[in-house]
């Protein structure tokens, strides 16, 4: 048996043997904004923060960049809606995954490939904190050494992932080299991207 869903990932279950970013989605001119809506979400940009390009890399495709002043943050942001989540599944003894139920795998997954496999702590926040920081029914981060390819101007970075049951992913990813000197300016915007209520 073989479904397909939309979206801008490549899953094959079981295991998650591989995840792959494709760009279609970005190639095709679906802008930060428009997923923010298709999403049920809603962006506040953070005071003290500019827009900069997102550059293409083979890692993670992502729509939507800002940087703090002092060039001592970037934070990178992108949002799948479920709508458009693509799962490639061959199983005759069983029926494909729910989008909803995939959500966990596709985040360690990101782990993996934005930390090259490096150590990678990870901490899944409790239901009432994802729903109280970001409205979303699942939240999680990890922080972890960043892989070149994703970036060669900053060591490290703070992964968050949402998801909402029935609505999209989103994850944010900030990206530094010193964690105690960015961590007031982090907490300060960790919510500019959430589901609506």
């Amino acid at each position: 048996m073989k479904k397909s869903v939309r979206l801008f990932f490549l899953l094959w279950i079981p295991f998650l043997s591989a995840v792959s970013a494709d760009e279609k989605g970005l190639a095709e001119g679906v802008s930060f904004e428009e997923l923010v809506r298709e999403s049920g979400m809603i962006f506040s940009s953070p005071e003290g923060f500019r827009n900069i390009d997102a550059v293409a890399n083979p890692l993670f495709p992502y729509e939507h960049a800002i940087r703090n002043q002092a060039d001592t943050l970037e934070i990178r942001y992108a949002i799948r809606p479920l709508s458009r989540l693509e799962i490639d599944y061959d199983d005759p003894h069983g029926s494909a995954p729910d989008p909803n139920h995939v959500f966990p795998l596709m985040f360690q997954s990101l782990v993996t490939r934005l930390s090259n496999g490096r150590h990678s702590p990870t901490r899944v926040y409790p239901p009432e904190q994802a729903e109280e920081k970001f409205r979303a029914h699942w939240a999680a981060a990890s922080v972890f050494d960043i892989h070149r390819e994703f970036t060669d101007q900053f060591r490290q970075a703070l992964l968050i992932a949402m998801h909402k049951n029935h609505t999209a992913d989103a994850y944010v990813v900030f990206l530094f080299d010193d964690y105690a000197l960015v961590k007031e300016e982090i907490n300060r915007v960790l919510g500019a991207l959430a589901f609506l209520p």
